[in-house]
């Protein structure tokens, strides 16, 4: 079985109704193994804030050092989203295996009349995820209520309700002590119930709470919970300190934290009292991990900030409440006029969304692609009565989007609401990518198409066009439909994803130039956000000699001379560190590192990477003031050297003493895990290196699933490209480094060497460290000392597209960088070996 059939057999099991119990659950999970049995599970229900609340419990619960497992809904790109193991999510591979492994018996089921709904296997495929990953911890985010949710098939160590407003009221009850009974029944037996509701829902908590044995743990919050004096935590509001971070104070028992947290609005407050409490009673005390973790609790589509310039908005509230606590936060921000973009599903109460919603001068209606979601030119009708601003119902969401950012100037607000679903889709205009594929020979071509999900039954036709410039993206299923048709008229071959509704479409082009050309044209004519493919295809094959498209974040940037900007720059090491792998205590004593730093330039390095703290297996985490002791001296000692100076630190405190020395570049080996280090680097205008890593220090012998390591890597440093660009620094400004020997197997780690060029699909400068690394040992050499290797791969690196090369050796890199420009340009160099 391909992905692709398995994802559509669970999609299809979307048209059947949702049975309130967790005995079909029981049952699956009984077929399967029971593999819940064992696992430490937090479960998150309420109202509103579920998933926001999920994502804080699980970011702290991995910053104090624990393997978490999330279940969350809905998806935004593709239902492996839904699943995720210390943020990363669940393979193709697993999906494939557990269909696999629970079809028959589903087959089984439906033919007795008793089929289990989508939400039903999705939940068991994370309960069985969880059990393969070994996780310590899981959080389940409850689909709908709580007592009858597939996810309360688990027995929960802790739990919580974040609030309690009037939804779904068909299945959960007319009233708020009916839904917060249901909801409350998470309640576990014996352990704490932490929830921010009051009044009427509260009592009835307190009730179920009561009768289950579970302690109930109050948070007293902006937007809920009782009277701060009456609650065990209270969390307080201190506002926006940026379109990307708000400021919370948390305050129980003898224990205080202040810290920023990257969501908006007073609501968000609230939903950190929650996270918070939880952590607490799993045993997180320390004020400095609560901190960090909450800080890190990236949550897409919850007041997300795109850009500022109109400020872009997406958010997905998609209830009367929801959208009332939208209009208070977007209330701090000061704009123009409001542009609305809205779509939301049929079972909604739109009139009351509509009023709870800020006044606007122009609203596009639209509809996301689901079948649920409700007629545009309904919500359109809806917002005519609500109001007198300009309304226009559009046909997909990229359209409606774009025609609200057309109509945008620069000090106005954009803002699209009403549905996760809406969001999701919004999103692509800046998450797609364009990924160059190197196609030489049929075979090559299969494997491309069969990667994307392309039918078995069309590989073969497709490969046989697939020629010249060949490229992969994904689109929406309606986008798809069109684009086929397109790309057929212009000559272009276009093999499609097999996965259907509920996922983007993976989509594999190949053509020529010209006959790209020809279908952008086309494109761009079309609507459901088509012109949007169209530019970003014309971007990537620089078909109209722009390189500098898109809908990023931020604008402007530096606009410096960097030496990558002309070639492949080399990047020499200075180790100040008694335990590096290859170099360590040699450059240890300052005189040494004076003088190794002399002897880079002289070879002809470009870039000085001066690190302070070891990374490789086992390495000790040096403290902050330590480290800043080790490297500042020496970055004073080099500053005016003729190369550019770089701080290699996974810290913001010391990156920003490294710059205050004269440092020029920030290189992040754990990819901005540290919240202050994008701030850092748009704050000072200066390039950041962006590494993809597991871990950093690399744990040894770690086991990392991926489906496709160039492919998974490229995604994942996608998400820490976006957030850096929310951040304020410019994409020109970040460069990008696929990690080679962090996560990654010596094959996996040659596998992104040879497929270096795909790195363009991500729009920055790429970066390879592979200096002396143990992905050697698979051609003959030892880890830490392979000088042959190195030098090939610096060679072949360059060759494949690198900008920047990171090394030990410097002269014999530096030689072999020139010779592949040389290579690849001879009337570019000069009688001394240089680029003329």
């Amino acid at each position: 079985m391909r992905y692709y059939e398995a994802a559509n057999f669970l999609f299809d099991l979307r048209r059947f109704q949702v049975e309130p119990g967790t005995e079909s659950v029981r049952d699956l999970l009984a077929h399967l193994g029971d593999p819940h049995e064992g696992i430490d599970f937090v479960q998150v229900a309420g109202t509103n804030g579920k998933g926001s609340v999920a994502r804080m419990v699980e970011s702290v619960l991995r910053e104090d050092g624990r393997r978490v497992g999330l279940y969350t809904s809905p998806h935004f790109e593709h239902l492996r989203e839904r699943v995720r193991v210390d943020g990363r999510t669940v393979p193709k591979s697993d999906v494939t295996e557990f269909v696999d492994a629970a079809k028959p018996w589903l087959v089984e089921r439906a033919a007795d009349g008793e089929p289990l709904t989508f939400f039903e296997v999705v939940t068991a495929l994370a309960l069985w995820r969880f059990d393969r990953a070994d996780v310590d911890v899981a959080v389940l985010e409850v689909g709908m209520g709580g007592e009858f949710d597939a996810t309360s098939v688990v027995d929960p160590v802790a739990a919580c309700v974040t609030n309690v407003s009037l939804e779904h009221t068909a299945v959960l009850g007319d009233t708020v002590e009916e839904i917060a009974r249901t909801k409350a029944k998470v309640a576990p037996a014996g352990g704490p119930l932490v929830t921010a509701t009051d009044g009427a829902a509260l009592e009835t908590v307190r009730e179920v709470a009561d009768d289950a044995g579970s302690d109930v743990v109050s948070v007293s919050g902006p937007d809920g919970g009782p009277a701060p004096a009456d609650a065990d935590l209270s969390a307080t509001y201190e506002g926006a300190v940026s379109p990307q971070e708000s400021l919370v104070a948390l305050v129980g028992d003898g224990w205080a934290v202040e810290t920023r947290i990257p969501l908006l609005g007073a609501y968000q407050a609230t939903n950190a009292g929650v996270a918070a409490a939880l952590v607490r009673q799993l045993g997180v005390t320390d004020g400095a991990t609560l901190a960090r973790g909450l800080r890190n609790a990236h949550w897409p589509g919850r007041f997300e900030v795109m850009r500022t310039d109109p400020l872009v908005v997406l958010d997905g509230a998609h209830n009367p409440a929801a959208c009332g606590t939208l209009a208070e936060t977007l209330a701090e921000f000061d704009y123009d006029d409001l542009h609305l973009v809205f779509g939301a599903m049929h079972d909604k109460d739109h009139e009351a969304m509509a009023g709870a919603l800020p006044a606007a001068a122009t609203v596009h209606t639209c509809a996301p692609a689901i079948s649920r979601a409700e007629d545009p030119e309904v919500l359109a009708r809806v917002f005519e009565r609500a109001g007198d601003a300009d309304v226009r119902a559009a046909g997909s969401v990229a359209d409606a989007l774009a025609a609200a950012r057309e109509a945008a100037d620069a000090d106005d607000c954009v803002l699209l609401t009403g549905s996760l679903f809406c969001v999701a889709e919004a999103r692509t205009a800046w998450t797609r990518q364009v990924v160059p594929k190197a196609i030489d020979d049929r075979a090559d071509a299969r494997a491309a198409l069969a990667a994307a999900n392309v039918p078995e039954s069309e590989v073969d036709a497709t490969a046989a066009e697939t020629v010249h410039e060949t490229v992969a993206t994904a689109v929406s299923e309606t986008q798809a439909t069109h684009l086929r048709r397109e790309a057929a008229r212009a000559g272009v071959a276009c093999g499609v994803s097999g996965v259907g509704g509920g996922e983007l479409a993976e989509a594999v082009l190949s053509g020529s130039r010209a006959a790209f050309a020809d279908l952008t044209d086309a494109l761009a004519e079309r609507g459901h956000g088509l012109s949007g493919v169209a530019a970003d295809l014309r971007r990537d094959l620089g078909l109209d000699g722009d390189a500098d498209g898109g809908v990023g974040v931020a604008a402007g940037g530096s606009g410096g001379d960097y030496p990558w900007e002309d070639g492949t720059a080399v990047m020499g090491i200075l180790n100040v560190t008694p335990d590096s792998f290859h170099d360590g205590g040699e450059f240890f004593d300052e005189a040494d590192a004076l003088d190794r730093a002399e002897a880079l330039v002289e070879a002809g390095v470009d870039v000085i990477d001066v690190g302070g703290e070891s990374t490789r297996p086992g390495a000790d985490e040096v403290p902050v003031d330590e480290e800043i002791g080790r490297i500042v001296p020496v970055i004073e000692a080099v500053a005016d050297a003729d190369a550019l100076i770089s701080v290699d630190t996974r810290k913001a405190a010391v990156a920003e003493a490294a710059l205050d020395a004269g440092a020029d570049v920030l290189n992040d080996v754990t990819g901005l895990n540290d919240p202050g280090m994008r701030f850092l680097a748009a704050e000072r205008d200066v390039p950041v290196i962006v590494m993809h890593s597991i871990d950093a220090p690399v744990v040894p012998d770690k086991e990392v699933d991926y489906d496709d390591v160039v492919e998974d890597v490229i995604a994942e440093l996608g998400e820490r490209v976006l957030l850096a660009e929310k951040a304020g620094i410019p994409r020109e400004n970040v460069i990008v480094d696929p990690g080679l020997g962090f996560g990654k197997t010596r094959r996996e780690n040659f596998e992104l060497l040879g497929r270096l060029g795909e790195f363009d699909a991500l729009g920055c400068p790429v970066l390879v460290g592979h200096s002396h690394k143990s992905m050697f040992e698979l051609t003959g050499e030892t880890a830490g000392g392979a000088p042959n290797g190195t030098v090939a791969a610096t060679a072949l690196a360059a060759a494949n597209g690198a900008d920047i090369v990171r090394v030990h050796d410097a002269a014999e890199n530096v030689a072999a960088v020139r010779v592949a420009a040389a290579a690849a340009d001879p009337d570019g160099f000069d009688a001394e070996g240089g680029p003329e």
